[in-house]
């Protein structure tokens, strides 16, 4: 269970430094996209599994 919420908060914490940088830099707005739904579907996920451990 505790590598399962290493490995989300690892992928949480790369696709927030994507979007920031999509942001960032001028042209990229479209890795800030990328970025943002793969941290909402990382974090669904994460949000999810726990929940199930919860029942």
């Amino acid at each position: 269970m505790h590598m399962l919420w290493k490995v989300i908060g690892a992928l949480l914490l790369i696709w927030l430094v994507i979007s920031v940088a999509g942001v960032v830099i001028k042209g990229l707005f479209w890795l800030a996209v990328i970025g943002g739904v793969l941290f909402v579907a990382t974090a669904a996920l994460g949000w999810a599994k726990d929940r199930k451990q919860l029942k």
